[in-house]
């Protein structure tokens, strides 16, 4: 179990932090968001349902887009697609 931060594109990145609990998700996603890019995306793959909570008020204090939310059928694992402001 490792966070994994990675350039998957041009201004597109993965965070994989499945696995892990509040509130290190969102930390590595506030950290992920820090290394890029106004109007980057970041796509975040979490499996810890009260981490969305979190992410989400965290990307509206910091005015970034949540541009996606999908859940995969059948798991608790999330895809969450971020817009850097």
């Amino acid at each position: 179990m490792a966070v994994k931060f990675e350039k998957i594109g041009d201004g597109a990145y993965k965070l994989d932090v499945q696995g892990y609990v509040c509130p290190h998700p969102q930390l590595y996603t506030k950290k992920g968001l820090e290394k890029m890019k106004q109007g980057d995306i970041l796509e975040v793959v979490f499996d810890n349902p009260s981490s969305g909570e979190s992410i989400a008020a965290m990307c509206q204090a910091q005015g970034n887009e949540i541009v996606s939310q999908e859940k995969e059928a059948g798991k608790p694992t999330m895809h969450w697609r971020i817009r850097k402001s």
